[in-house]
């Protein structure tokens, strides 16, 4: 088996000093959902959830408004997290045959990629990752050739199994569940995943709490289908299910209605017991929890039926499928009851990760994100570090964010908004603002020539996936 590779000898060797370095590494923990969108935590206006732990966590740090996915779609808001670029940057915006990658697909994020987790580790930090990873299931790209010294979930989504609603067409292969690169579970119960990847989380963070580590959390809920443990249900979700007025047919159907607040519930309850976890051993000083998701809900209303603030959802590159709730807490270090609408990304949890562990960054290639430490520490006058913010779906990009305009070229509403006034983009303002468009369109073209894309999307400096002459489905190893 062959992976396509960029060629560097050391990628390490050629990395700038760090701009500064803490005094005492901090942990860092990313906790990552998959498909939670803006509105469903309850301080951003959720009504139809209950997070009371990531309410708290929001109330003892800052809650980020205007933080961005830089994709609408799992596998690529995941590459963008991992290397800090855009997706279309590492060509990592598709899979081979889908818009994200499915079972057995041949390309993967290239192994000479350099990852949060590879940057970490080389700054001494043990690493870890427990949940959902989708950026390859080849051997060549699982999470432990990507710098995760430990590993236990799911090569991509769980739904991605032979119980899938169009498995005629797909004929997915068995879920595989890996302890490292050993497939140890074919078709894991997904009631139980928030609950088990949470444990494992815990039990990671007791045995390296004495020396700096990095956590990542990628838990494969409130994407469909929808599950939730029974052990929940029967004791910590009894507060949702009151509060809410769940009926025991809405329950025992796993009706879409009754059953997503209870899995945002548990999700929520997970992040609780991480909190906890830092507090009991002493660490919760010296560990810096960022909570994100990877893009917008599936759906365009609430799982009550009322209507959402932003428009649009996963797949789109409207407010709604691309603006994901986003809270990070440092006790002593993030002061506490903060809000910023400054805009940030996915991306930017790399450089910043790697300028508080006092870690040196690639010089040998480019990297989109930004430094925010200035914005989450309160640091008086921070501003977003973006002068312009792009908006891509698959290859292709549809929009551009400068301040608060955002203009739209392609998608479900071209034109003007001014996000400020109107945050759900119904007010097309193009025909007002003709010179604002004219410089919107500008930073569209000049970032297109930035990457040499061509009118087909192909890309000039893009650098390259990962790819596998002979893909394979993970199965038990005989």
């Amino acid at each position: 088996m062959s992976v396509c590779a960029l060629g560097f000898s050391s990628v390490f060797a050629q990395f700038l000093a760090p701009a500064a370095a803490s005094q005492v590494k901090p942990n860092v923990i990313v906790i990552f959902t998959d498909d939670q969108g803006w509105e469903d935590v309850g301080i951003y206006g959720g009504d139809h959830v209950l997070t009371p732990n990531l309410d708290q966590m929001a109330k003892e740090g800052i809650q980020l408004t205007d933080f961005y996915a830089p994709a609408p779609l799992c596998s690529p808001s995941r590459a963008a997290l991992m290397t800090g670029s855009y997706p279309r940057r590492v060509n990592m915006a598709t899979g081979s045959n889908f818009p994200v990658l499915l079972a057995g697909d041949a390309k993967g994020l290239n192994p000479a990629e350099v990852t949060i987790a590879e940057i970490m580790q080389q700054a001494g930090y043990a690493t870890g990752m427990f949940g959902k990873w989708h950026l390859g299931d080849q051997p060549s790209f699982l999470p432990t050739k990507q710098g995760f010294k430990e590993f236990f979930g799911l090569p991509y989504s769980h739904d991605i199994w032979p119980k899938h609603h169009r498995q005629e067409h797909f004929k997915f292969p068995d879920l595989p569940l890996l302890d490292g690169e050993t497939v140890i579970e074919l078709n894991p119960d997904p009631r139980q995943l928030t609950r088990r990847f949470t444990a494992r989380a815990i039990d990671f963070i007791k045995r390296h709490k004495d020396q700096p580590f990095f956590l990542y959390m990628p838990q494969p809920m409130p994407h469909g289908p929808l599950y939730v443990s029974p052990e929940f249900t029967e004791g910590e979700g009894q507060m949702s299910i009151q509060k809410f007025g769940f009926t025991e047919k809405e329950l025992k159907k796993r009706n879409r209605k009754a059953t997503y607040p209870l899995v945002v519930a548990e999700l929520d309850h997970s992040v609780g017991q991480i909190l906890n976890t830092l507090k009991t051993l002493g660490i919760d000083q010296k560990t810096l929890v960022i909570f994100s998701s990877d893009n917008g809900p599936s759906g365009r209303k609430n799982s009550d039926g009322t209507d959402r603030l932003l428009a649009g959802h996963k797949t789109q590159t409207l407010e709604g499928g691309m603006r994901v709730p986003t809270i990070a807490r440092w006790p002593g270090k993030i002061p506490a009851g903060q809000v910023s609408n400054e805009v940030a990304t996915l991306m930017d949890i790399l450089p910043t990760a790697a300028y508080l562990a006092g870690a040196s960054l690639p010089t040998d290639r480019v990297l989109d994100g930004k430094n925010i430490w200035p914005l989450l520490s309160g640091q008086q006058g921070a501003k977003s570090p973006y002068e312009a913010f792009f908006y891509h779906r698959e290859n292709t990009i549809e929009a551009v964010r400068v301040g608060v305009w955002k203009l739209a070229i392609k998608g479900q509403r071209p034109g003007l908004y001014n996000l400020s006034e109107d945050p759900s983009e119904k007010q097309n303002v193009a025909k007002d603002y003709p010179n604002k468009v004219i410089e919107l369109t500008k930073k569209i073209n000049e970032f297109k020539q930035n990457l040499q894309i061509n009118d087909d999307e192909s890309c000039g400096k893009c650098r390259p996936a990962g790819y596998v002459d002979v893909p394979v489905n993970l199965m038990f190893q005989k």
